[in-house]
């Protein structure tokens, strides 16, 4: 039973408050004089810790912004990763659209939950938003205030199994997110612009696959072998001491898919591409900066590297240049040096998972500095058609299976026709365009690829015919000559049989008439045998008049050969 006595009436209440709080007012400022504060903090802290101690639950929290007002990584991770685990049950969500990406992406809103579940361990995440008045950032010495609005997420979880957490679902939430990202992301093909000295982006959308790909099956098992064992090889790269880049080397006739395989690479590990043109590069300076600026997980092209720029050697002068006001400047060319240290030397190591492609159409014109292990690690021939290339074009553009030697009547006469250098892909697959009928657009290819079989044999007729009219030339030529020299000769026996009755002196005077009369005879007796021995046909026998065993006269002699 309570007594009314025993309760205290308001204004006795009131006095005692206002005496405690009194006594408070009086006390706090002591407590700060005398006692230091790291010891206040000490003590505060202590209690808290104490008092929060009985709970048996760890919240981490991932702000979106770093102390330095930089995005969180983790945290556009954990974004990624939550995206695909939002319950059909959520209130409230966030819709958004990146530019980079293919779809529209759903968020959490502000005090939404999201449960999880890892290795049987039960996880809770939350987001949070709040607006406060802070400093945004200090940019060149200035300071910005405003409203911030300050995102971020909460996980939560039993206190226990923190190291587990931290040491093997924050990595598993980051590598799941790595794959939901690629997935939605719309590559870029990046190319250099003299406007905005810098790399420009346009979206890159080309369709080709290793499944649309005419390559062998095996030189295609090989190069998809070869890049998932690349980007697989993270710790490996770093264990060994070799930078995390790999070098590829395409190389073949006009038309046969270099540039494809370069795409299907691209859309096979997710890559962008940075084509660079060697042309537009002022130096090995410039070159190295745009390197730099490149980001990872990308593709380095330089296409038809033979014949883009002439690089010069160190061994060369360097040039010099006019500016503008009429000084002189000497200036540093892109130098094959300057190109081998970027993909191969120290500054190669500035960046991660870099796969750097050279394509061109003439292998043997490159210099061997550029092809060895290490800068080209993999040398990529593509040919021309063959018949498996030509039955994934034929899946590809008429819808016929590729799994078959005989899927069409056609198949066996083409399997014997397409073998050998006879079509490159790019040929035959604008064959397959023309028609989309199946039968009339492989019709089509039979009588192409009949023609271009009957065209060698053709150029051989041709080539032999003109290699016969030049032998009957040379031979005309060669019969001209040795009666010219077969007349000369004639002249020099008459003069001889005149030489037999005369004195001495009047000899000699007649050799001197000689000499200077039938000089001009040597080249021909000369040249006629020579031109028949250079042509590789056979001396030639004629009839008519006999020279006998030859003559001799001062300072020359005469013989039929």
């Amino acid at each position: 039973m309570v007594f009314s006595r025993d309760i205290l009436s308001p204004a006795s209440m009131f006095s005692s408050y206002a005496s405690m709080m009194g006594y408070i007012m009086i006390i706090k400022p002591m407590i700060h004089t005398i006692i230091p504060r790291p010891v206040q903090n000490f003590v505060f802290s202590y209690l808290k810790s104490f008092a929060g101690s009985r709970s048996s639950t760890l919240t981490l929290t991932i702000d979106q912004l770093s102390s330095m007002y930089i995005p969180e990584e983790l945290y556009d991770a954990a974004q990624a990763y939550l995206s695909t685990k939002i319950s059909p049950n959520s209130v409230r969500l966030i819709m958004a659209r990146d530019p980079a990406e293919k779809k529209v992406k759903l968020y959490l809103s502000d005090g939404e939950v999201v449960s999880d579940v890892y290795n049987g361990i039960k996880l809770e995440w939350r987001f949070s938003a709040s607006n406060k008045n802070n400093t945004m950032a200090e940019e060149y010495g200035q300071s910005y205030q405003g409203n911030f609005q300050r995102e971020y997420l909460e996980l939560s979880f039993d206190k226990k199994h923190r190291d587990l957490v931290v040491n093997s679902y924050i990595p598993y939430v980051e590598s799941e997110a790595k794959v939901v990202n690629n997935n939605r992301r719309i590559l870029n093909m990046h190319s250099y612009s003299h406007v905005t000295q810098k790399w420009q982006s346009v979206n890159f959308e080309h369709p080709s696959t290793f499944n649309t790909m005419a390559m062998n099956d095996d030189l295609k098992r090989s190069v998809i072998e070869d890049l998932d064992r690349f980007v697989g090889r993270k710790d490996y790269y770093k264990r060994v001491g070799k930078a995390w880049k790999r070098g590829y080397l395409l190389y073949g006739p006009p038309g046969t898919g270099k540039s494809s395989l370069v795409a299907a690479m691209a859309n096979y590990l997710k890559f962008d591409i940075y084509d660079l043109q060697l042309a537009s590069v002022q130096g090995d300076a410039h070159l190295r900066s745009l390197l730099l600026s490149t980001k990872n997980s990308s593709i380095l092209l330089v296409e038809d590297i033979d014949c883009s720029v002439d690089l010069p050697t160190r061994l060369q002068p360097e040039t010099e240049t006019t500016l503008p006001l009429g000084a002189f400047q000497v200036s540093t060319p892109l130098t094959l040096s300057g190109l081998l240290n970027c993909i191969d030397g120290l500054w190669s190591s500035c960046g991660n998972e870099r796969i750097i492609i050279f394509t061109t159409n003439n292998k043997e014109k490159l210099d061997p500095a550029l092809l060895r292990p290490g800068r080209m690690d993999m040398h990529i021939y593509m040919g021309h058609c063959s018949f498996e290339g030509f039955k994934t074009l034929a899946s590809n553009y008429l819808g016929l299976s590729d799994e078959n030697d005989d899927t069409h009547p056609l198949y066996p006469d083409i399997k014997h026709l397409i073998d050998g250098q006879v079509l490159t892909p790019a040929q035959v697959a604008e064959e397959l365009m023309k028609d989309e009928d199946a039968d009339a657009a492989l019709e089509g290819l039979v009588k192409v690829l009949k023609r271009k079989r009957s065209e060698p044999e053709k150029c051989d007729d041709e080539s032999k015919m003109k290699k016969l009219k030049e032998g009957e030339k040379i031979i005309a030529d060669a019969e001209e000559a040795v009666a010219d020299a077969e007349e000369a000769v004639a002249d020099a026996e008459e003069t001889l049989r005149e030489l037999e009755v005369l004195s001495p002196a009047q000899v000699e005077d007649k050799e001197e008439l000689v000499d200077s009369q039938y000089a001009h005879v040597m080249p021909a007796l000369l040249s006629g045998p020579r031109l028949m021995a250079q042509s590789g046909f056979p001396g030639f026998y004629r009839g008519g008049r006999g020279i006998g065993p030859g003559f001799r006269g001062r300072g020359m002699g005469f013989r039929r050969m």
